[in-house]
């Protein structure tokens, strides 16, 4: 992977994290069109640029985690269910990472339902406390964003309001949910490239490559966060909705008329 390269996925990942979109859905494309080969670091490299992502909504909301350890409870809470599913299926996830077909069937559906969001779920109780049976329910929607292509920031956003939280109150919890939960893939990823020797050489030749993708992704993140809460509470989600069919459908539509997505 070049520099240039790692800085395009790099800035894919800090646009789509925190949006409704599928961020590993997107890296996943950006790396097809920019022909990058899907090596074990390549794979790495787009969980771990995430944690560039998650600092920058450590950085903007840092008031809210310095508050009641009941804030990390919470937290605990929600990402407990992430944890176990993932360490369990983990293998069968990452066989998914490499197939766009999948990528862009979970596109369109997530999209059509994205349509209706706002008219089913949009009920916000007088009462926004996060209590922990709010939190494990919205644990367990994250669990869905396992499969690529249906978009962590919509599942849990979208699991928020299921509880009747505002949209804003379940975007920002969406956000902190992001920092435990993407940490925790970020460390699993890293920890088995230590216990690799050849990992571990692979990783000190790239670790530059590694570094400015973090960097990138944390700049861009901050944008989009900012933007994205301001546009959600302003239009809901449809905007985002009509996006991901569109882009879902064009995949489809190439692979259907025969075009090589292994090499988009």
């Amino acid at each position: 992977m070049t520099t240039l390269q790692s800085i395009l996925i790099a800035i894919v990942e800090g646009i789509t994290e925190f949006l409704p979109v599928s961020s590993t859905g997107h890296m996943i494309i950006a790396q097809k069109i920019l022909m990058v080969p899907s090596t074990d670091f390549v794979k790495d490299f787009t969980v771990n640029i995430q944690f560039g992502a998650i600092l920058s909504v450590v950085v903007l909301y840092w008031k809210r985690f310095f508050q009641t350890w009941d804030f990390y409870w919470k937290l605990l809470i929600a990402v407990l269910p992430a944890l176990v599913i993932g360490f369990l299926l983990h293998e069968k996830i990452d066989s998914l990472l490499e197939n766009v077909n999948v990528v862009a069937a979970m596109l369109v559906v997530g999209g059509i339902l994205m349509l209706f969001v706002d008219k089913w779920f949009n009920h916000p109780a007088e009462n926004q406390d996060m209590d922990w049976k709010r939190s494990l329910k919205i644990g367990f929607y994250q669990c869905i964003a396992m499969i690529p292509g249906v978009s962590r920031s919509m599942a849990t956003i979208v699991g928020g309001m299921t509880t009747k939280l505002t949209r804003k109150n379940a975007a920002e919890f969406s956000f902190f949910l992001a920092v435990p939960t993407m940490a925790a893939a970020s460390g699993y990823k890293l920890l088995k490239l230590i216990k690799d020797p050849q990992s571990v050489s692979v990783l000190s030749d790239n670790l530059v490559t590694l570094l400015i993708g973090n960097v990138v992704a944390f700049l861009v993140a901050m944008v989009a966060i900012k933007f994205f809460i301001d546009f959600l509470t302003k239009h809901g989600f449809k905007a985002f909705g009509y996006y991901r069919i569109v882009v879902g459908l064009i995949i489809l539509i190439l692979s259907f008329l025969g075009y090589d997505l292994s090499i988009l």
